[in-house]
């Protein structure tokens, strides 16, 4: 009895750390996010545009990010998971979230250097896949 009580505790532990680990990276990945935005208002949206379109434009980024790394946009993702709450990214997991604010970081960058928004998908994409394998494949302490 002594045992199982143990294994359970210790399993709450885990939990319990490995939801505060979560927690962390997805606020890191919304600070992160406001690199990706200032770029995008910097550099991708004129004064003249209309609110709708100042929307789009930012929409369309996270897109890009959804698609470079979950292959799906969010409103997709939405649509075929309706009884889920929150969005695509508030169920990625540590791994993914990692990889979610470095791209933010590469696309503010691509979006500076004036690429567009077909070969950032294309580079993004790319560079998720090595991210995903390599975090997937090498899993270090902080991750395990």
């Amino acid at each position: 009895m002594y045992l199982i009580k143990e294994f359970e505790r210790l399993k709450d532990e885990e939990n319990i750390r490995l939801s505060l680990d979560w927690k962390l990276t997805r606020t890191l990945s919304k600070i992160n996010y406001k690199i990706h935005t200032d770029s995008i208002k910097n550099n991708l949206i004129p004064k003249c545009l209309t609110k709708k379109q100042i929307l789009f434009t930012y929409t369309s980024e996270a897109d890009l990010l959804n698609m470079a790394l979950f292959n799906t946009t969010a409103s997709k993702w939405r649509e075929e998971h309706k009884n889920m709450k929150g969005n695509i990214r508030d169920t990625a997991d540590i791994k993914q979230l990692i990889c979610l604010s470095n791209l933010e970081s590469i696309n503010a960058e691509l979006i500076r250097e004036g690429l567009n928004q077909k070969d950032r998908l294309k580079n993004l994409n790319k560079i998720a896949i090595y991210q995903m394998t390599s975090l997937t494949e090498h899993r270090t302490k902080l991750l395990s």
